[in-house]
C-alpha cells in the first residue's frame, strides 16, 4: 500500500484560509516537485519563469549581475513561496537569477493552473490577496532596509525580521551582498555584536 505524498503546498495555503475540497483536489493534481542541488541555477536573468515555487525545504536566493558582481536581492527559506518578478507576473523575461543556496525541494504550479485557481475557487481569490499583500510587506522592509545609511544598523534590520536560525544558515558573502556591505564589514559587525553579549 503506498503512502499518499504530502503537500506542503496544501497546508501552506490551509495556514491562510480553508480550502474546499475541489480545490484540494486541484491542487493535488496540478503541483509538481523539482529538487535542485546546492548551487544549481533555478532561473537564469532573461527567462521566462511560469512557476510559482514553495520550498519544501532549503534555500534560494535572487541576485542580478551588474559587471563583474552578483548582487543578492532577496534570500527565502523553507516554507515561504518565491518566483521571478517580472518573469512570473508579467509573462516576460526575468530580470533576476535564481539559485539554490542549499540542496533545495520545491513544490510549484504553473502560470496557467494558477489563474484556473484564480478564476474557479473564491477561496484561492482570498490566498492570492493575503499572499500578494505579504509580497508587498517584504519589498517594503528590503527597500527600507536598503536606505538605512550605516552598516551596523542594516544587519540588526535584518535580524529583527528574519528568525536567526535562517540567518546562520545564509552564505556570509550572499548575506553581505544582501546588506550591501563588504564580507569583512559584516564580519566586524558580527564580532562587535557577539562581544557585546
Amino acid at each position: 500500500m503506498t503512502q499518499e505524498r504530502f503537500f506542503v503546498s496544501l497546508e501552506f495555503f490551509k495556514r491562510i484560509h480553508p480550502v474546499s475540497s475541489e480545490l484540494k483536489h486541484f491542487i493535488k493534481q496540478k503541483t509538481k516537485f523539482a529538487h535542485f542541488k546546492k548551487g544549481e541555477i533555478i532561473y537564469k536573468s532573461g527567462d521566462l519563469c511560469t512557476q510559482l515555487m514553495i520550498i519544501t525545504k532549503g534555500m534560494v536566493r535572487g541576485y542580478f549581475t551588474h559587471g563583474s558582481r552578483e548582487i543578492t536581492t532577496w534570500i527565502s527559506f523553507d516554507l515561504e513561496m518565491f518566483t521571478s518578478i517580472s518573469g512570473f507576473f508579467k509573462r516576460e523575461p526575468g530580470l533576476e537569477s535564481i539559485q539554490a543556496l542549499e540542496d533545495t525541494l520545491i513544490e510549484y504550479m504553473e502560470y496557467v493552473d494558477i489563474h484556473k485557481c484564480l478564476s474557479t475557487f473564491k477561496e484561492f481569490a482570498i490566498v492570492n490577496r493575503v499572499l500578494m499583500e505579504e509580497y508587498y510587506m517584504s519589498a517594503e522592509r528590503r527597500a527600507f532596509m536598503a536606505k538605512i545609511p550605516l552598516a551596523m544598523e542594516r544587519y540588526e534590520f535584518y535580524i529583527s525580521h528574519v528568525d536567526s536560525a535562517f540567518v546562520e544558515r545564509i552564505p556570509k558573502k550572499h548575506l553581505a551582498s544582501l546588506l550591501n556591505m563588504q564580507p569583512e564589514t559584516l564580519t566586524r559587525i558580527t564580532t562587535a555584536l557577539k562581544a557585546r553579549g
